[in-house]
């Protein structure tokens, strides 16, 4: 069966409101051997920031000469991107063949994520990695990835998000990511709401799990970004300097919380090193250029995740006479987005991701103010056309829209920094 085929069957099953659930889910996985119980994991949950710690722990594991896993969401170009072994994606022949032998086991009928977690971790064990990162896909607590018992747990930064499912307030959220500590399994977090973090250190306790919060200048004290190369420098207590391949407001700290993994891991400081200097975090601050169009593409799809893109943002020289380009998902805030937004862009283009999610006129219109001037254009490779006709771009709002741009951009001869 094709890969296409395989994977636009199984989105026909997107969604949380069923599925196999947490009993289900783990009778499938005895079913599949237990295959989780082959290798070492490390689980990482939150709201902002999980998919780049998931990838940075990767590296960080793979550099220290293990063979790693790494299973985040969503992908920008290809759902292949979803299943990786050191930094290489699953082929499409090993992704269809590993979804069908998923499916020959499945009794009750499985969701879109479910069947993805199985996938990936039948395919992990298969190829004999020593170490999985799973990025949780939603929340923690009821998550598939979280039938797994891991080595290590990290929790990122939580926030107001995807309040449908977990919850309204902050402590609701923060009590679903929560939900991956596990008895005496050693817990790092880089959550610095009060809230939050009381949340947490009360489940620890509970679960008796050796918990670190890590906060901003730990172990790295000062930074500085060299936006031309990509990278951020930090700086240690004793005036070491340790390049990242990575931009952005919170990338410092979570490089902070991957230094904290990898130490309490055992991994070589050597390893880490090696690691920051050649991560790929793709859709994270990623700048593309060709002649003199400069387009910066970042992921930033709910409030927290775009104040801060704005923080840093407005900091660069690129921010000035950029145009923005933008689409949303319909089940994000995407009024508090543009309102973060505006402020910083004389031009402003809204499109609809490639999604069948994606936020239409009708609700982007709705949630903006009678005197915003903005360009609505619902065919994104228009509006990019658009957008190109001005020499400084960001593209934020959505990973879906990201990704189409990014492919777009590489097949336009675009090279990133």
């Amino acid at each position: 069966m094709s890969f296409d085929i395989v994977f636009n069957y199984i989105l026909k099953r997107t969604g949380v409101d069923y599925g196999a659930g947490q009993d289900g889910f783990a009778r499938l996985l005895q079913r599949l051997g237990n295959p989780q119980e082959q290798f070492k994991i490390v689980h990482v949950a939150g709201t902002n920031g999980k998919g780049s710690v998931a990838t940075m722990t990767a590296r960080a594991l793979e550099c220290a000469g293990y063979k790693t896993g790494l299973f985040v969401s969503p992908h920008l170009i290809s759902p292949a991107e979803r299943i990786q072994i050191n930094g290489t994606p699953i082929s499409k022949k090993s992704f269809s063949q590993v979804i069908v032998d998923v499916f020959q086991e499945e009794e009750d009928e499985l969701n879109f994520f479910e069947i993805l977690t199985a996938a990936a971790l039948v395919y992990f064990a298969r190829k004999k990695v020593d170490y999985a990162v799973l990025e949780t896909g939603l929340g923690g607590r009821k998550d598939p990835t979280n039938a797994c018992t891991a080595a290590l747990s990290i929790i990122t930064a939580v926030g107001i998000d995807h309040t449908q499912y977990l919850g309204s307030s902050l402590a609701q959220i923060a009590r679903e990511k929560a939900g991956i500590i596990k008895a005496g399994v050693p817990v790092i977090s880089g959550a610095m709401n009060p809230t939050v973090r009381e949340i947490i250190a009360k489940t620890a306790k509970v679960q008796n799990a050796p918990l670190t919060f890590v906060g901003q200048g730990e172990p790295f004290w000062e930074s500085s970004v060299d936006i031309p190369s990509g990278r951020t420098l930090m700086r240690t207590d004793d005036g070491s300097v340790w390049p990242l391949h990575a931009l952005g407001a919170r990338q410092v700290l979570n490089a902070c919380m991957v230094y904290q993994a990898a130490k309490t891991l055992g991994l070589p400081a050597r390893a880490v090193k090696k690691a920051f200097e050649t991560v790929e975090l793709a859709g994270r601050f990623e700048i593309f250029h060709s002649g003199k169009n400069t387009v910066v593409l970042d992921g930033a799809h709910n409030p927290q995740a775009v104040k801060l893109l704005m923080e840093f943002w407005r900091k660069t020289a690129l921010s000035e006479d950029a145009v923005l380009l933008c689409g949303f998902m319909k089940d994000k805030d995407y009024k508090k987005m543009l309102a973060l937004l505006r402020p910083y862009f004389k031009t402003v283009i809204v499109t609809v991701p490639p999604s069948a999610r994606g936020a239409g006129e009708e609700e982007i219109r709705a949630a903006l103010a009678k005197n915003a001037q903005i360009v609505f254009e619902p065919d994104w490779k228009k509006a990019l056309g658009l957008a190109l006709s001005h020499e400084k771009t960001l593209c934020t709002g959505s990973f879906y829209l990201v990704g189409a741009v990014r492919a777009k951009l590489e097949n336009r001869a675009f090279k990133r920094v």
